[in-house]
């Protein structure tokens, strides 16, 4: 067993870890000489090709000389940063991958500070050394830094850098000299990462991951602790609450390649699927039939965002959509937190509402996304920051840390609109031709911040952030100072009426445009909202005057995206999302609710 080698890959966002595995799989010649394949090869999913980012940690298994490497790769986003602590526990080292010109970013940060905390060795590889004004020794340096101070150990400490380039496919020890290949980097896996440990004794795996399939139904995924798992072995399954079931295992498979291999037995130190296990969740463990020992449960982090989740009860709903029904929506809902760790889905005093609680705004975001693919229809509500009481009474409340690269003509508005939201700018120096801002500040604060940021800089600033800590109250923060234009009637938008209100704002809808009453159809310049009336036709006369008939001269609408649209609505909004639309409208649809039941909501 002395051959397998377990190695998470982490990095900041865009660092190149998929495209790093994709020439790991190619320099094991997984794939025949004349077999088609693509690029990022492990993002299968169709929300992580459009977004370009990982959402969902996988494993796969190359072959190099005499020994078998467990590739996980990870997400680089905090958002998915319960992804990263429930596969961490499968490794025993990591490939940490640092932009050469970048340096090590907030979500390195977080994942490092994981993956040191399990005493995992560290490999760092500075990638994207052929691009302009690169700086790899420097980041090589700034990355023993944050170790440092992220508490390594010397061993830790003591850890080799590779340097190359994912895109270009080679790898060496000297950045300035490129090899041919990044047979270099599988040589260093071999030597630096420790072996996968085999502690004797009755077998233990805890379930990390899980896979279904339509025929098996779900599978475990995890890594052998201890002892050796066989087929058709009955076990202990032991739960959250305590509780110890007996199961069998069906089938085991280890990974293979893109693929599993079926086995009938898995060593300690290797990772493996196990069918014919019912009712698991993630962080149980598999133990001995007679004498059943725990594994201590995965740890994830809170979550600092709540959404109201509802079924779909606006005029137009079930036009798009095949799953409408609160039943449909519970059922969907209480799946997801079946894998996605940092997921928490609470019920409210009423049957169609649901508190689902999240780790951000993208968190939050993709889980909504995926559910409208499905053919979903639901509604959700302003996201609310997740406060705390400590044991003074003191009122709580999450603080990120905000990093903004952005050129220096720019630098000026973005520390202004960070500083409006009761940001602190902790620091300000130069990173090449841009301006590197770092701020502390409240998690509400960063809630429509990323829009105004772009919109002021021209598109040109890089945001990211991460979760800090809890923190006292920083105080009122101003909101969106522009009202709702509101739709009064249902039908069809017409232009006519929309080119004669452009003077009240700006619209979300175009002529032709299906609307109905209660809808949110554009921003209005002052802080009220207005209702209007856009079904309106031109009136048709049989008399000619020059000045008349001009032609319409309308903006083009508005588009959100599925964040913009949730961090732009207001406390007595819904975001109304369906497989084919999204559109935001008022809780309350009609004006005389409205008057009735909005300071009651305005009160919340």
């Amino acid at each position: 067993m002395q051959s397998i080698r377990n190695i998470a890959i982490i990095a900041h966002v865009d660092h190149g870890k998929t495209t790093l595995v994709d020439k790991i799989i190619h320099a094991s010649k997984l794939f025949r000489e004349n077999q088609e394949f693509g690029d990022l090869i492990l993002d299968n999913n169709d929300l992580e090709r459009e977004r370009g980012i990982t959402i969902v940690s996988k494993n796969v298994s190359v072959r190099y000389k005499d020994y078998k490497i467990n590739v996980i790769d990870t997400p680089g986003h905090a958002d998915f940063g319960g992804e990263v602590e429930r596969v961490l526990k499968m490794a025993d080292g990591v490939l940490l991958l640092v932009d050469a010109f970048e340096g090590p970013m907030p979500q390195t940060r977080f994942v490092l500070s994981k993956a040191i905390s399990l005493g995992l060795k560290p490999i760092v590889v500075v990638n994207k050394v052929d691009k302009e004004n690169c700086r790899p020794e420097e980041v090589q340096e700034n990355v023993f830094d944050l170790m440092f101070n992220l508490g390594a150990t010397e061993d830790q400490l003591d850890f080799t850098t590779v340097y190359g380039s994912s895109k270009q496919g080679w790898m060496g020890p000297d950045w300035t000299k490129p090899t041919d290949n990044i047979t270099y980097l599988l040589d260093t896996i071999i030597e630096q990462i420790p072996a996968a440990i085999i502690h004797p004794g009755t077998p233990q795996m805890q379930i990390t991951s899980l896979d279904y399939n339509a025929f098996v139904g779900r599978i475990a995924i995890g890594r052998v602790l201890r002892g050796t798992l066989k087929e058709g072995a009955t076990m202990s399954l032991c739960k959250a609450d305590g509780v110890i079931k007996k199961v069998k295992v069906k089938e085991l498979q280890v990974f293979e390649g893109l693929g599993r291999v079926k086995v009938s037995e898995v060593e300690a130190g290797d990772i493996c699927a196990v069918t014919g296990i019912e009712d698991f969740e993630i962080g149980d463990t598999l133990a001995d039939a007679e004498n059943p020992e725990a594994l201590p449960r995965i740890s994830v982090d809170e979550p600092t965002l709540n959404m109201l989740f509802t079924i779909n009860n606006s005029p137009f709903y079930g036009k798009e959509g095949k799953f409408v029904t609160s039943r449909h929506l519970r059922d969907r809902l209480m799946k997801e937190t079946e894998k996605n760790l940092a997921l928490r889905v609470e019920s409210t005093d009423t049957e169609d509402k649901f508190l689902v609680f999240g780790r951000g705004i993208l968190h939050l975001s993709v889980l909504i996304e995926t559910m409208r693919r499905e053919g979903y229809e639901l509604q959700v509500g302003q996201p609310q920051v997740l406060f705390k009481t400590d044991e003074n009474g003191q009122r709580l409340e999450p603080i990120e840390t905000l990093v903004v690269d952005v050129p220096e003509s720019s630098a000026g508005k973005v520390i202004e609109l960070a500083t409006q939201r009761k940001g602190e700018l902790l620091i300000m120096e130069p990173k090449g031709d841009l301006q590197h801002l770092e701020f502390e500040i409240p998690s509400r604060g960063l809630i429509g911040l990323r829009s105004n940021v772009l919109t002021a800089t021209q598109g040109e600033a890089v945001m990211t952030h991460r979760f800090k800590s809890f923190e006292p109250f920083r105080g009122p923060i101003p909101g969106r100072n522009s009202g709702s234009i509101i739709s009064k009637n249902t039908g069809a938008a017409t232009g006519y009426t929309i080119d004669k209100l452009q003077d009240r704002g700006r619209f979300f809808v175009e002529p032709g445009e299906e609307i109905y009453t209660g809808q949110v159809i554009g921003e209005h310049t002052r802080p009220n909202d207005i209702v209007v009336n856009l079904q309106e036709a031109k009136k048709l006369t049989n008399m000619r005057a020059s000045g008349t008939d001009d032609g319409l001269r309308i903006v083009p609408k508005i588009n959100f995206s599925l964040e913009e649209s949730m961090e732009y609505i207001q406390k007595d909004e819904y975001l109304e999302v369906t497989p084919q639309s999204m559109r935001m409208r008022k809780i309350y649809l009609e004006e005389n609710d409205r008057k009735r039941f909005g300071a009651k909501i305005e009160m919340v």
